[in-house]
């Protein structure tokens, strides 16, 4: 095998989508435009346990300058934010819905953000965490005009295309010459 990243480490082999659905729903353009644009980030399914994947990713995103709003209906507060119920409660525009709930409760979340999009609120990404595919809910945010990410963790793609990860080591598949900024 000759230089770059062997097949143990590559990026594309951490989804079970197809090639066809990878660029489709893993846009690299895309992506960088939601982590650009974003300031506001709804997490559905945000746990107030700090050792549950959800908090960490809510902790970091919240210390990289996001506004983060919990989305959990048996919480009050969760990271000094409070917490809502639904999508359809949050009473003020957000830019990304970010799910971190089972593939079978996205169909409702999804069908929350293409109302709040219908009746003019905003008209936020949905972004399905690692291992959260739902295709057709996928489709259905598509075709109501939102920018949809399936199967890729905000948190470490900010950190891939934003943070440091390449400098603790991680195989990022991106090669830069800039220094790292202290």
């Amino acid at each position: 095998m000759g230089s770059g990243p062997g097949l143990s480490c590559a990026v594309t082999l951490n989804t079970s989508l197809t090639p066809e659905q990878r660029a489709r729903f893993q846009d690299v353009a895309q992506i960088n435009h939601l982590l650009d644009s974003a300031r506001t980030i709804a997490l559905v399914g945000l746990s107030s346990d700090r050792q549950k994947a959800s908090f960490f990713v809510a902790g970091y995103l919240q210390d990289e300058g996001y506004r983060i709003v919990p989305v959990n209906p048996k919480a009050d507060i969760i990271l000094g934010e409070k917490a809502y119920p639904d999508v359809a409660s949050i009473p003020f525009p957000v830019d990304i819905v970010d799910i971190f709930r089972p593939p079978q409760d996205v169909d409702e979340i999804v069908n929350q953000a293409i109302a709040r999009k219908q009746k003019g609120i905003d008209s936020p990404a949905i972004w399905m965490q690692l291992r959260i595919i739902n295709l057709p809910a996928a489709e259905r945010a598509l075709a109501a005009g939102l920018t949809v990410i399936v199967d890729k963790c905000v948190k470490m793609e900010h950190g891939r295309y934003r943070g440091g990860l390449h400098f603790a080591g991680m195989n990022t598949e991106i090669i830069s010459a800039r220094k790292r900024k202290r």
